[in-house]
């Protein structure tokens, strides 16, 4: 385990595994690092993959309450690479994880080589074809993992991997971070600048997800110059862990555009 320290002097935890080139993972919203599970072990095979616990959660320390917004989260995901010594990455963020990316792609384009954005949004919804179902945000907010697991896995997938699943769903934090973070990533908002850019773009997004529906996606990829957008039919939104052939997508995605 490594530490890096972030612009206000919080100790955030990362670690790295693999050869190549660098490929930062950017969890969702209060899911520590460990949340990546079988994905990061996959793409460990092609990646120096790099992954840290966000602020509040996990190993890394809690900081100022008002740090909490995506665009400072990304400050954090700034100093994890430089402490890293990984210079320009790949950079692949889920949910919350993608918010975060967006950020660190506007304000550190020097540090993206490529950006994959997974089950994510550009922020608030501008319609209501955008915004989750009210049961699926209730189970959000719940935190009931019964009610949870079936707007991000497969059945089948989750039965076979319960170690994983428990992992995704179990990530040490407080009450207070879970709140700061469920507020992050709730106020994100980056519609106005998804167009500054830059980077190479892949967007994944799941057919079937309640949690942001896939508007979203097609929202991202006409704000986003020169992006990729690949549908995943039938999937929910932990598409990122229960869907490994996006692994070969995205190696085909940087392969073509680096």
């Amino acid at each position: 385990m490594n530490f890096a320290e972030a612009a206000d002097g919080t100790s955030l935890a990362w670690t790295s595994e693999g050869d190549g080139e660098p490929m930062l993972l950017i969890a969702g919203q209060a899911t520590a690092m460990d949340g990546w599970g079988p994905t990061a072990e996959l793409l460990s095979r092609f990646y120096r993959i790099i992954r840290f616990d966000h602020r509040g959660i996990g190993q890394s320390g809690r900081g100022d309450a008002g740090r909490y917004t995506t665009r400072l989260l990304a400050q954090d995901a700034a100093a994890v690479l430089a402490a890293a010594d990984a210079g320009a990455a790949h950079v692949y963020g889920h949910s919350m994880g993608g918010r975060i990316g967006q950020w660190l792609a506007i304000d550190h384009p020097e540090q993206i080589r490529t950006l994959v954005l997974a089950a994510t949004s550009g922020g608030k919804w501008p319609d209501a074809e955008t915004q989750p179902g009210k049961a699926a945000l209730e189970a959000l907010v719940s935190g009931d993992v019964a009610r949870l697991e079936p707007l991000f896995f497969d059945a089948d997938w989750a039965q076979r991997n319960p170690d994983a699943t428990h992992a995704f769903f179990n990530s040490p934090a407080s009450a207070w971070a879970k709140a700061r973070h469920f507020r992050a990533s709730r106020e994100h908002d980056a519609w106005s600048e998804l167009s500054n850019i830059t980077s190479p773009t892949l967007i994944l997004h799941g057919t079937d997800d309640r949690l942001t529906p896939l508007p979203n996606a097609r929202l991202l990829r006409r704000h986003i110059p020169r992006s990729v957008l690949v549908r995943v039919p039938g999937a929910g939104h932990g598409l990122h862990l229960d869907h490994p052939e996006t692994v070969d997508w995205i190696r085909q995605f940087i392969a073509r555009t680096t």
